[in-house]
Parts: C-alpha cells; sequence; structure tokens
C-alpha cells in the first residue's frame, strides 16, 4: 500500500465545542503513543475521510504535525452513519524499530468445492489474528484460500496459514479459521459424534442451491 500522510494541527476545542470545529471541514483526532504525550489534533476532513477508511487495523500512516512524520496506527473510528462520515479518530504512535501487538484482519477468497459438491456451510470462526512484529512487517491482512475446503469436515487452522517468519502468532495454533459442515437436516448419527467445536460462529458461505436462488 502507498505511503499515507496525512496532516495535523494541535486543536485546543475540546468536548462539545469540536462540533463547531467539525463545522468548519476538520476532523478532532487524538495522537498518543511511543515518546509522544497525548496530544488533541485535527485533520482536514475531506481528505482523512478517503483515506482513514481504506486502511487496516496494522497499516501505518504518517502524521505530519509541527513539521515531523510520526508513523502512527489508527486504533479507534467514530462515525456518523446517518451521514456516513468520521467524527473522531484515536491514533497511536509507534516506533518502527520496536515491535508491537496488533490485530490483523482476515480475508477469506476462493470456492471451497465442499460447497458445490455437498451443498456444506462455510463456518468462519475467526476474523482476525493477534500477531506481534515490527510496525513495517505487519500484514495488512491475511489471505485466506477456502479451495482447500474439499469436504464436509475439512477445516483451516491457525497452524495452516502462511506468514512471514518475522511475524508472530499468539493464536492457539489449533484454533479452527474456517471450516465446511453439513446443514443441519444432512448430517447423520455418525457426524453428530464428530469433535469439531466452535465458539460463537459466524456463517458468510452456503451451499449451491441457496447460491442459485439470489
Amino acid at each position: 500500500m502507498e505511503k499515507v500522510v496525512l496532516k495535523a494541527e494541535k486543536r485546543t476545542m475540546i468536548g462539545k465545542k469540536v462540533n463547531q470545529l467539525r463545522r468548519t471541514g476538520r476532523l478532532p483526532a487524538v495522537l498518543y503513543g511511543h515518546n509522544t504525550e497525548t496530544v488533541s489534533i485535527s485533520l482536514e476532513a475531506h481528505s482523512a475521510g478517503l483515506a482513514i477508511p481504506k486502511l487496516t487495523s496494522s497499516s501505518i500512516v504518517n502524521i505530519e504535525l509541527d513539521g515531523k512524520l510520526i508513523p502512527a496506527l489508527v486504533r479507534e473510528q467514530q462515525k456518523n452513519y446517518i451521514r456516513n462520515e468520521l467524527i473522531h479518530v484515536d491514533f497511536q504512535a509507534v516506533s518502527l524499530t520496536e515491535k508491537i501487538n496488533a490485530a490483523v484482519s482476515i480475508h477469506f477468497h476462493g470456492i471451497s468445492p465442499a460447497v458445490k459438491d455437498y451443498n456444506a456451510i462455510i463456518v468462519h470462526n475467526l476474523n482476525s489474528l493477534d500477531v506481534e512484529a515490527l510496525p513495517n512487517d505487519l500484514p495488512e491482512r491475511i489471505e485466506v484460500d477456502l479451495s482447500h475446503l474439499a469436504n464436509i469436515g475439512d477445516a483451516i487452522h491457525v497452524r495452516d496459514l502462511a506468514l512471514p517468519e518475522v511475524v508472530t502468532v499468539w493464536n492457539d495454533p489449533d484454533m479452527i479459521v474456517a471450516v465446511a459442515t453439513a446443514t443441519k437436516e444432512e448430517i447423520t448419527p455418525a457426524e453428530e459424534g464428530s469433535d469439531v467445536e466452535l465458539e460463537s460462529p459466524e456463517v458468510i458461505e452456503k451451499g449451491k442451491k441457496e447460491d442459485e436462488e439470489e
């Protein structure tokens, strides 16, 4: 991803007064973190509103403040969903020479043969991984190819994910990332005894019959 630079100014307006700041086209924000005192800042709302939604939780953004570029991560975004616009952002300053912990989002792609051939349901059990790395070594996202799920019961575990050696993963290697399961009507008595367990799973892909109806 290309280098993202957001020009910032220190601000004195806080509390309810920030609404006045927003009306002038500025986006209130806070910068804190490595060797940086917590400082209230503002950004040009239009340019920030275009750039920030494209960033992932592990993307480095450079905050230009008082003539210096400060590398940072976006830690929290507040949004007005009616107007579809950002209203506040928290940035964490980081050192490019010190490792940090971050949650890296998982991006699922590909078509599972189990869905096409057996009308399976793909269940995603993880949406991100907890990792540690130098800021510039953090992957923007982790790609997971669902085409490896050929049969009902096939699963992708954390240990199966290909990540650079410079990235440490803190999740349990045996944790399931995605699994192909049968619909309730198709589960046989033998399958009911399966030892595959998921915590709060999210169904994100359904079989070919339902796909064809959409």
